[in-house]
């Protein structure tokens, strides 16, 4: 029986590669230029001071590094039945045809938190769902399947709401490309 959890824990094998937030390069290296030019900034305000010295230019490149790891964007990917968020230590990782919850915090930075029946746990921004539509139908997919077979009994409505928000942002840019585009005043 143990052997044939470890067996359900793997991830099936993906034909074509894993799809990826194709947002994440770009978010990278903005989160690179605004450390540096934090650290470019403090340098050269000490520099005009006359106050420069290796204690405080190792403090500001310390800063500097804080920001960056607080800025580093987490890299999602996803396949057929599971989807994992790479952060700047660790990576998460959970089966999402095995979902048992999915929640969405709402605050200052709005999250989904995704659980499978394995124990993993996965915290992502919705917006990286929005601008990636692989990387939602591989979520979505494995969700049906996982409400399906009975197992994702708590999150519905969070998924609901992402899905639409995701078809109604995809219809936008349809239109927008095709040159249909009829935002209105309400929009």
């Amino acid at each position: 029986m143990r052997d044939e959890v470890r067996a359900a824990a793997l991830p099936p094998p993906v034909r074509g590669g894993p799809a990826r937030d194709r947002r994440w390069a770009a978010e990278l290296r903005s989160a690179i230029r605004c450390a540096a030019g934090l650290l470019v900034l403090m340098l050269l305000v000490d520099l005009t001071a006359g106050t420069l010295s290796a204690l405080r230019a190792a403090c500001w490149t310390a800063l500097a590094l804080v920001l960056f790891g607080a800025l580093f964007p987490a890299r999602v990917t996803a396949g057929p039945g599971w989807l994992a968020c790479r952060g700047l230590l660790r990576e998460r990782r959970v089966r999402t045809d095995l979902l048992v919850l999915v929640h969405r915090s709402d605050g200052v930075a709005p999250r989904i938190v995704l659980r499978d029946a394995l124990g993993g746990r996965v915290e992502l921004d919705p917006k990286v769902l929005t601008a990636n539509p692989l990387l939602w139908h591989q979520l979505d997919t494995g969700a049906r399947h996982s409400r399906a077979s009975g197992l994702l009994r708590s999150g519905a409505a969070p998924l609901t709401t992402l899905a639409q928000h995701v078809d109604r942002t995809g219809a936008r840019e349809i239109f927008r490309a095709s040159g249909l585009d009829c935002e209105g005043p309400g929009d």
